[in-house]
């Protein structure tokens, strides 16, 4: 049997590699991904392995370990979503409402009731248990696609779940930096000054700890490298025959100043940075950015799968034309 000191583990990992505690056990136990694991967790996990084994926990047997799992965590890792086989729609949809926003679900009150019980039956009871995200990605998903489209007062009430399921001040003030090259600067900061009302109301002091990590000599050459390595070739042959030969001029913008001062920031990764920036695009429905970002994410490391996750999770907030274009781009890419 699995105890709370393992569970905690197992999803701690999960965490730290942007996996759910599902998908980590299965490419442990089965090899059905490629996760680098360091030294340490791969310890940890091999004791858990050890029980596995000697409990001869077989695939048919294997939900019921995240069950057990996720049973072990109830009460003690708010970021997990507490999902088993047995519950309906209406069950998770009110136990990951009360992980997000701690408050209660499907009460009926309110001038539209009707409508609050479709919303939330189908964003957390069904979109949210659809794909292997963590509630940390839905919420930072949510959190991005929000500030997109300048939904400011949705954007506050998720940046508050964002940060009870354990989003880092840090790593949300990230997300939102992150739409400045997708949506420019006016909205962008729209969207920080509505994040920042939420720190201030929970007492957070600003600014937060600065996470820039280049300078003007090393900004280039940054985003140069980070470029080369997701989009090889950048816009050149997009950018060819531009009049007065200002194609040249965008194209260093992009390298200095998409990939160099954004993108080389800390707090998210550039696997999680890939991931949040298709969603941006699948919510602006920039369909040629669509395509080459998709390759920009499987070489960060997100497979076809998450992305597929992401941008149905997107879904309820920008609703089934977006979404569906997106899910068709990927559909092509992958048959590539």
């Amino acid at each position: 049997m699995l105890g709370i000191f393992e569970a905690e583990a197992v999803c701690f990992i999960a965490d730290r590699h942007h996996v759910t505690s599902r998908q980590l056990l299965r490419y442990f136990l089965y090899g059905e991904a490629s996760i680098p694991l360091e030294a340490n967790e791969m310890e940890i996990l091999k004791g858990l392995s050890e029980q596995v084994k000697e409990d001869r926990i077989t695939n048919n047997k294997m939900k019921k370990v995240i069950g057990i799992i996720a049973l072990s965590l109830a009460g003690s890792l708010s970021a997990t979503a507490q999902i088993t086989d047995t519950m309906d729609r209406i069950e998770v949809c009110k136990q990951n409402y009360h992980t997000l926003f701690g408050g209660e679900a499907l009460t009926g009150q309110g001038t539209d009731p009707e409508m609050m019980d479709i919303l939330q039956k189908f964003i957390f009871g069904e979109v949210f248990q659809t794909g292997e995200l963590t509630l940390k990605q839905r919420e930072m998903i949510t959190c991005i696609s929000l500030a997109t489209m300048q939904t400011l007062p949705q954007l506050k009430a998720h940046a508050g779940a964002a940060l009870n399921v354990g989003v880092t001040p840090e790593e949300l003030r990230e997300v939102m930096y992150l739409t400045a090259p997708f949506i420019g600067f006016p909205k962008m900061l729209n969207a920080v000054a509505t994040v920042n009302e939420v720190f201030k109301e929970r007492g957070i002091s600003l600014p937060l700890e600065k996470q820039g990590t280049v300078t003007e000599e090393t900004r280039h050459e940054t985003g140069k490298a980070i470029q080369d390595k997701q989009y090889p070739g950048g816009i050149a042959s997009v950018m060819e025959g531009v009049p007065g030969n200002m194609g040249k001029d965008v194209e260093q913008f992009l390298t200095d100043y998409f990939f160099g001062d954004i993108y080389s920031r800390g707090a998210l990764d550039l696997q999680t940075r890939e991931l949040l920036g298709y969603c941006v695009l699948t919510t602006l429905e920039a369909e040629s950015q669509l395509h080459s970002h998709y390759h920009g994410n499987i070489n960060a490391g997100n497979s076809p799968e998450t992305l597929t996750a992401a941008v149905i999770q997107c879904l309820p907030y920008i609703g089934f034309p977006a979404a569906v274009k997106a899910l068709r781009i990927i559909k092509e890419e992958y048959a590539k």
